[in-house]
């Protein structure tokens, strides 16, 4: 079972990889690729305004990590494990593509990876694929173990 300094460790950097995955996403599909638009619409306005708003909340996840981590090392509660660390940047960086295609793709259609393509499921296809590799690497290479409650 996983120690608190671990689990602090690691529900960090899960954050943090989602803010980075986050990040990344907007600055090349919105930004240098100009794919898509968190919402696409006909009205620029309400295109530009979903960007700064989803570019406001993963700079807020970025945020919000630094300074768990910076607080829990502090009160000497935080383990220092490269491969966990670096292991659930992976496994947030994918939890990000993963939640972000099925909400925002699948479910609320607000836009597709690349809509003008005639083949666009695919993109969302592979865009899925992606969260669930990289979530599957990151706990390969952090050898994190998910444990089951016992009953007692």
């Amino acid at each position: 079972m996983m120690n608190r300094e671990t689990k602090n460790l690691v529900v960090s950097s899960v954050i943090l990889g989602m803010g980075l995955m986050g990040a990344l996403d907007g600055i090349v599909f919105h930004q240098f690729l100009q794919w898509h638009h968190v919402i696409d619409h006909h009205n620029h306005r309400i295109e530009l305004f979903s960007d700064g708003v989803f570019n406001l909340f993963v700079t807020l996840l970025l945020f919000y990590s630094c300074v768990k981590i910076f607080r829990d090392a502090a009160k000497e509660a935080l383990s220092f494990h490269t491969r966990a660390f670096a292991g659930s940047i992976v496994i947030g960086a994918g939890a990000f593509n993963l939640l972000e295609g099925l909400i925002d793709h699948q479910i609320l259609g607000l836009h597709h990876v690349r809509p003008a393509s005639a083949n666009w499921l695919i993109y969302d296809m592979v865009y899925l694929l992606s969260g669930i590799v990289l979530i599957v690497a990151g706990f390969s290479y952090s050898n994190l173990k998910l444990q089951r409650k016992s009953k007692a």
